[in-house]
């Protein structure tokens, strides 16, 4: 297990490290930057002074230098300029579009992103697994046909589409705003209970937005592969040796079934994070998402950058998390791959 565990950690080390050169070059190759970009526009604009001010912050954070001794000094293994550290000692970098650290600028979007992500994953497990066991162990009754339906609608309709018609008929009807994550009062406030309150009570629409698609999703997966389970010669003799129904069900096909779901734990954080920036902006969702989107489009590079490499490291954590609990829930599977 210990070994396992050295190995996946060297894996994902190795991993991050690509990831993290293949982000920043990816985000180099666009012609400019932030501040060039930003000369450019003060210098057709005549104000010199703030043009060279500009050049000053390039100088500082080393963005005159060529683009691979920039990505050294950004991971934090290269002399960089003076006071200024890398990723490995904890520096973020700075954001010109804010004009502040990035750790300042992500700030709570970071742990709100997880925990937005997290109520989205608990609420496709806990939705989608009783509603396939029925479907399945009930194949083609009036409550499959629904479940059908239900799940062929959450396919359908694009996620931000969902949150505009919420964020319309709940003003409309009921006179109150969905968007947000708490109410306005509380925003720049210190946490509290009722911020707590306010964050749990605005957490339900984004959760069942984001959540219906892949909901929908693995309903009709697992009821597929609990079908091709149920047909299968160790489930029918297991009953015929007399296991109740259910216990036979939730021991071996259901176990089975899970197995790409598990898989795919690393898969869907990443997923998550990405497909929720159009509800993040249409609901005002305080995530990393939208932060995102606008330092891509300002080529904001160590604020872009760091948040890429934070959804990677969710995927690479993702992918130990599954592989750890494939292990523990299929015997078949072995870590050492030895026999």
């Amino acid at each position: 297990m210990i070994l396992f565990l050295l190995r996946r950690f060297a894996t994902m080390a190795v991993t991050l490290l690509i990831i993290s050169a293949l982000v920043f070059f990816i985000i180099k190759l666009p012609p400019g930057d932030f501040l060039s970009n930003q000369i450019a526009e003060l210098r057709a604009q005549g104000e010199a002074s703030s043009a060279a001010k500009a050049e000053f912050l390039i100088k500082q954070y080393g963005l005159d230098r060529p683009p691979w001794e920039q990505y050294l000094v950004w991971l934090g293994v290269w002399p960089g300029p003076a006071g200024f550290s890398g990723l490995l000692q904890g520096n973020w970098g700075w954001s010109f579009e804010f004009d502040r650290p990035v750790g300042e600028v992500v700030g709570d979007a970071l742990w709100l992103t997880i925990l937005v992500n997290l109520a989205v994953v608990i609420f496709i497990h806990v939705v989608a697994i009783p509603i396939a066991i029925y479907s399945a162990t009930r194949q083609y009754s009036i409550g499959d046909y629904i479940a059908t339906f239900i799940g062929y609608i959450g396919l359908a309709i694009p996620s931000f589409l969902l949150a505009l018609i919420l964020l319309f008929y709940s003003n409309r009807w009921f006179d109150i705003s969905i968007g947000g994550l708490y109410d306005p009062k509380y925003a720049g406030q210190p946490w509290n209970w009722d911020k707590i309150r306010s964050l749990l009570s605005h957490l339900i629409v984004p959760t069942i937005v984001i959540g219906l698609s892949g909901t929908a999703a693995m309903i009709r997966r697992m009821r597929a592969n609990l079908l091709d389970e149920l047909g299968k010669q160790y489930y029918v003799t297991a009953k015929a040796k007399g296991l109740p129904h259910y216990q036979a069900l939730l021991k071996y096909p259901f176990r089975m079934s899970l197995n790409p779901f598990i898989a795919d734990i690393g898969n869907l954080l990443p997923h998550l994070v990405s497909g929720s920036v159009l509800v993040s902006l249409v609901l005002s969702l305080p995530t990393v998402g939208p932060i995102l989107l606008s330092a891509l489009k300002s080529q904001d590079q160590f604020l872009a950058g760091f948040i890429l490499m934070f959804v990677a490291m969710l995927t690479v954590l993702g992918m130990l998390v599954s592989d750890l609990l494939l292990a523990w829930l299929d015997p078949r599977i072995r870590m050492g791959g030895g026999r």
